[in-house]
């Protein structure tokens, strides 16, 4: 390799966090529109540009939640530059700003071996499911943005590892995209979210005190968008939700392995039906 000085690492501006999902998109991923800017709300000192003599060649997110947790994603070298080393050394720069945070990730299966040895191991499966969207309005759903924003938060923290309220603030409020909530007896038991992406759309997250609720929500997202190539990813962990996926048409196209530094946070995986997104959990 040439001089490995003229490799250098730094935080990402506003337009090089678009720049990131551009080049995720170039891999495949299919993001949503407007991921850039909602990724970003969740921690915007932690995305990282590789530059190879100022042109950039690497990205890295390293979404740091809370002081106890955080998230690897959009973990991307140019097809030009891979090969060379300038991957572990934009991994390193991450995973150092993350400090002694539990860090999570969704790696594709090949690697687990790789990440292994950075001191990850495997929690369970990820199963990205794929149908067409089909659903039902219910009048027993509401807009998620009318319900008290504190009550959604605190329902999302018993699905995810931490609080995130910048974050899903800007997720339920995204243009392109429907965010609904199934309120019971007075309290939330459920909501999730549909973005629009560059083919089709994606549901996540999905969360709910039941599989019937988490199928009402489904169908209510499904049935904003009707006819739309729609994906789901579904924790192995949860087998309700493989059904409910799989209820719905949808055939399996691709797994991840959710893995962790540490011990597995304790969540209410019972509840996960749909992870929010393989980039950032």
């Amino acid at each position: 390799m040439n001089n490995p000085n003229d490799f250098t690492v730094r935080t990402m501006s506003t337009a090089e966090v678009e720049l990131s999902v551009e080049w995720a998109a170039s891999e495949g991923w299919n993001p949503g529109l407007h991921d850039a800017p909602c990724f970003r709300s969740a921690d915007p000192d932690g995305f990282f540009i590789g530059e190879w003599q100022g042109e950039p060649i690497a990205c890295i997110s390293a979404v740091a939640y809370d002081e106890h947790f955080g998230f690897i994603g959009l973990y991307i070298v140019k097809p030009a530059f891979r090969g060379k080393g300038f991957g572990i050394r934009i991994w390193q720069h991450g995973m150092d700003y993350l400090q002694n945070r539990n860090v999570g990730l969704d790696g594709v299966l090949a690697q687990q071996a790789n990440y292994r040895k950075s001191g990850f191991a495997l929690a369970h499966r990820n199963i990205r499911f794929q149908g067409v969207a089909q659903g039902a309005e219910y009048s027993n759903l509401s807009n998620a943005s009318d319900l008290p924003f504190e009550q959604l938060v605190d329902y999302d923290r018993q699905c995810f590892p931490a609080a995130r309220a910048r974050f899903l603030a800007a997720w339920i409020g995204q243009p392109d995209a429907v965010a609904l909530a199934a309120v019971r007896a007075g309290r939330v038991a459920g909501y999730g979210v549909l973005r629009r992406c560059r083919t089709g759309c994606k549901i996540g997250p999905l969360f709910a005190d039941s599989e019937g609720i988490a199928s009402d929500l489904f169908d209510g997202l499904a049935a904003r968008m009707p006819g739309e190539v729609i994906v789901l990813d579904v924790p192995e962990t949860n087998p309700a939700a493989v059904a409910l996926a799989e209820r719905h048409g949808m055939t399996s196209v691709f797994e991840t392995a959710r893995m962790y530094t540490r011990e597995p946070p304790t969540l209410a995986l019972e509840r996960v039906f749909g992870v929010t997104s393989f980039e950032l959990g």
